[in-house]
């Protein structure tokens, strides 16, 4: 597994509406293996692959951006304010460094807010709100007014480790999944379908690049690559856990936003079980995927995930197994080899 390309996209800064440096990579690495990579209007990487003639669209997808911010306001002292781009829960954001991203390059800076000294005990024992934190930048105020602007985009700093047989970064969600999409490409070398390997945008304000390009391709058949949370931790009862690491990949069965089709969950599992992939099943209660969109588009689509079980989810120590995410790799891959030959008139 190609973990130094998994540390690169993890690395690459991303914000909604900002995913330029990630779209360079996965074009780099996607057009030597492809007829033809395409760039809708919002972003998105499409790259395209023919599989015997009058065979299916199938579509993959996988988000690029992360949850990230946006500057909306300096002050009189040079400290940032801002709004959040996704979701956010704000214990994750203390004693946290940032980059701010503008036009003369990336600023570093951090997360501050009260000091726990100067807080009432009322303000110690409430629950840490969004609105407390602002950025400094460690610089003069004119400095800092010349420099960015509203609207310039900030994300999360944090270096990339492995910690035993896990994966802990920022941004696995969903760098992981756009890194499982290109390996399972690279990997499956033969396909009946037609394959339209999708980098999308702004997954994390809406689903709104998978969106535009699934009414682009109208495919017939799509599967999201996204993580999904293992909460096996201590105190979780067993039906909370949702998956585990080292147990395998995750087939999604739902999420708060799509009911993947249930004949290709069933192809999904026999699949994995043929092919001797290590696998779980996933029903996720809260949150959504490109999957949603891909099933709505056009006239519809049978839609299904491949899901990367990760803990930690939307804080900079996401963390994941190694096995699991080859795991994923593997059944992308089966899948892609795979689907000319299962009957696609599901």
């Amino acid at each position: 597994m190609n973990l130094e390309l998994l540390e690169e996209l993890c690395q690459t800064p991303g914000a909604p509406g900002h995913e330029d440096r990630i779209r360079e990579i996965v074009i780099r690495e996607l057009k030597p293996i492809v007829d033809e990579i395409q760039v809708d209007n919002m972003g998105s990487v499409i790259a395209i692959r023919k599989g015997s003639p009058g065979g299916k669209k199938l579509m993959l997808s996988g988000h690029m951006d992360e949850i990230s911010f946006l500057v909306r306001h300096v002050d009189d002292n040079g400290f940032l304010k801002f709004t959040t781009l996704g979701g956010f829960d704000p214990k994750t954001l203390t004693a946290q460094r940032v980059l701010v991203h503008t036009t003369s390059g990336d600023i570093l800076g951090v997360m501050g807010t009260k000091p726990v000294h100067l807080m009432s005990d009322e303000e110690r024992r409430a629950a840490p709100k969004l609105d407390n934190y602002f950025i400094d930048l460690g610089l003069p105020a004119r400095e800092v007014k010349r420099k960015v602007r509203i609207g310039d985009p900030v994300t999360r700093e944090r270096s990339f480790v492995t910690i035993g047989n896990m994966i802990n970064t920022k941004s696995l969600d969903d760098r992981v999944g756009v890194f499982v999409m290109i390996e399972a490409v690279k990997k499956a070398k033969k396909h009946g379908v037609d394959l339209y390997a999708v980098a999308s945008v702004q997954e994390e304000v809406g689903i709104r690049g998978a969106t535009t390009a699934s009414n682009r391709i109208q495919p017939d058949i799509g599967i999201a690559l996204d993580v999904t949370l293992a909460n096996d931790l201590p105190d979780a009862k067993p039906h909370e856990k949702v998956a585990e690491l080292g147990k395998g990949t995750a087939i999604k069965i739902m999420d708060s936003s799509v009911l993947a089709h249930r004949k290709l969950v069933e192809f999904m599992r026999t699949t994995a079980e043929k092919k001797k992939i290590p696998y779980q099943m996933e029903i996720l209660t809260a949150g959504g995927t490109d999957t949603a969109a891909m099933q709505r588009s056009g006239p519809g689509a049978i839609a299904g995930c491949i899901s990367i079980p990760t803990r930690y989810v939307h804080s900079v120590i996401e963390m994941c197994h190694k096995k699991d995410t080859q795991a994923s790799i593997n059944l992308l891959a089966a899948l892609i080899s795979g689907m000319h030959r299962a009957k696609l008139d599901w």
